[in-house]
């Protein structure tokens, strides 16, 4: 969670998966229909536990491959919820995406999302300071009236990627869409992604079936004046997929980073699920317990025998 709260302003900010890539929606629209051709994806991500009003991030999305169209079509819906008194953030998209043959090796796969966007807040859950008084007594308290908030937003990305390569940006809220609950001038801050990798290892016993990948990666994103970097190593061995992850970025900042992340998962031809969680290395190593992250990818088609249509799958890993 890349997140700011100052004295006199406030910025909302994004929710952070560490498993971004099995949570591809959400990392770039790019991706909608990246799949053979039907693909379901849900996550979870419980940070900071220790912290009071504990942050909790769930996503759900449903693509499918367009064969005949060369595009991708997809919904992402993703609900954030922080504090005692749940200040939430609820997103709901629709997604396209083409893809581009540049030559026999490489594509080109831009992709947009248009999407709707709600704030939330259940001011009642929150306790004013003129509710404690050393009596005990509770005076009646009566919360200033608020608008909640919504509005429309819309992202865009571009994919580059052959066999092993692969690279793209997103460009996020470029409607900068309203954050303010009394009309006041609050927007949600443009969110720049750039992301890539390769696989430096791969071995297959099985024709069109790897057995054992290994692939570098990376994410790097910024957010107003604050950016982040993940980058790490997969190693998948059928049916087991390994993760181990550094973000933050050395030499720019006091602290040695914000967090070592470790992912183990499954790996079968249809479901995957994973698990990571997130060691804090920051100052606040003491004060959070980390963080939880819990994923499932279930992907599936309708093809009869002989009917299955080969399509050239983005290399990177699904975790």
């Amino acid at each position: 969670m890349i997140s700011c709260v100052l004295i006199i302003d406030s910025f909302g900010q994004d929710p952070t998966f560490s498993q971004f890539y099995a949570n591809p929606l959400y990392l770039a629209p790019s991706f909608a229909g990246a799949t053979e051709e039907y693909r379901f994806a849900l996550n979870y991500r419980n940070q900071w536990p220790a912290i009071p009003g504990v942050f909790h991030t769930y996503s759900i999305s449903f693509d499918k491959a367009l064969l005949n169209f060369n595009s991708g079509i997809g919904v992402l819906a993703t609900y954030d919820v922080a504090g005692s008194g749940e200040l939430s953030t609820t997103n709901i998209g629709l997604l396209y995406s083409y893809d581009f043959r540049i030559n026999e090796d490489w594509h080109i796969r831009p992709g947009v999302n248009f999407k709707f966007t709600y704030l939330g807040l259940d001011i009642y859950k929150l306790v004013f300071a003129s509710q404690m008084t050393g009596s005990g007594t509770v005076p009646p308290v009566y919360p200033p009236p608020f608008n909640k908030v919504a509005d429309v937003d819309f992202a865009t990305s571009a994919l580059v990627y052959d066999d092993r390569f692969w690279g793209g940006f997103t460009l996020d809220h470029l409607l900068t869409p309203k954050q303010s609950f009394y009309g006041d001038d609050a927007t949600l801050p443009v969110k720049m992604n750039v992301f890539g990798g390769m696989q430096i290892l791969r071995k297959t016993r099985l024709r069109h079936t790897y057995q054992e990948v290994l692939s570098v990666a990376f994410n790097f994103q910024k957010q107003a004046d604050f950016y982040q970097t993940d980058v790490g190593l997969y190693y998948y061995r059928d049916p087991l997929i390994f993760g181990l992850w550094y973000r933050g970025i050395p030499f720019m900042t006091t602290q040695a980073g914000d967090a070592i992340i470790g992912l183990v998962g499954i790996k079968t031809k249809q479901l995957h699920i994973g698990y990571s969680y997130d060691f804090t290395i920051s100052n606040l190593i003491s004060s959070t317990h980390g963080s939880h992250e819990v994923s499932l990818v279930y992907e599936f088609n309708s093809f009869s025998i002989g009917q299955r249509t080969k399509i050239r799958a983005i290399p990177c890993p699904e975790f």
